[in-house]
């Protein structure tokens, strides 16, 4: 747990300008709502969309009203909370890309991060009576994801790890599908299933002799 950043005194004849000062509370702002965003992430990812604001301030490190300034109605932070983890899953592939490890164990933690971002998406619904996607959340999910997912298989693929007859949206879908009906049941783990969908996706096969 992240405690929101508090503005610390300027000693006396050392007072910044306006312009430094409005950059500050920018960047300030900036981390409050990412820590708050990632608590919410959290809880919600544990408890789902309907888990208490006061649990999630706690998470945070702030009182329940610091939470309705940000966000005023639960779907307002449901919403933020979604698109903060698109951003997120973007980030992890752009830093696995450009890490220079293996391809495919990339290809693999960024999917571990994108089953952990479905256990939250998949209780969208529920807000607003199913109507919270109707800004365009479907749209930025694929045309923020896809296009990250296809350059780590495209790494796999040149690297020689990975088959060439799947592309990033039939993954993304199989492995979305995996997601969604695990619930609580604790027998079922969706990452598993999804290593074992990836583990298909890199089989390298023979051709069958006739």
């Amino acid at each position: 747990m992240v405690p929101l950043r508090k503005e610390e005194p300027v000693p006396a004849g050392d007072t910044p300008s306006r312009d430094t000062q409005s950059r500050t509370r920018r960047v300030d702002a900036r981390r409050n709502e990412k820590t708050l965003l990632d608590a919410a992430a959290r809880v919600f990812a544990n408890q789902g969309v309907d888990a208490p604001v006061r649990q999630i301030a706690a998470e945070a490190g702030v009182g329940v009203g610091t939470v309705y300034r940000h966000f005023p109605q639960r779907s307002d932070l449901v919403i933020a909370v979604y698109r903060h983890q698109v951003d997120a899953c973007v980030d992890l592939g752009e830093r696995l890309l450009g890490r220079g490890s293996s391809p495919l164990a990339a290809l693999e933690e960024w999917v571990d991060a994108f089953v952990d971002f479905l256990v939250t998406k998949h209780g969208l619904a529920s807000v607003n009576g199913g109507q919270a996607d109707e800004g365009g959340l479907h749209a930025y999910f694929l045309d923020h994801l896809v296009p990250v997912c296809e350059r780590l298989l495209e790494a796999a693929r040149e690297a020689g790890e990975t088959s060439t007859d799947i592309g990033a949206y039939e993954l993304m879908r199989g492995i979305g599908n995996l997601c969604l009906f695990g619930g609580d049941d604790t027998r079922y783990d969706a990452r598993k299933l999804s290593h074992v969908l990836l583990a298909g996706v890199a089989l390298r096969r023979e051709p069958r002799a006739d």
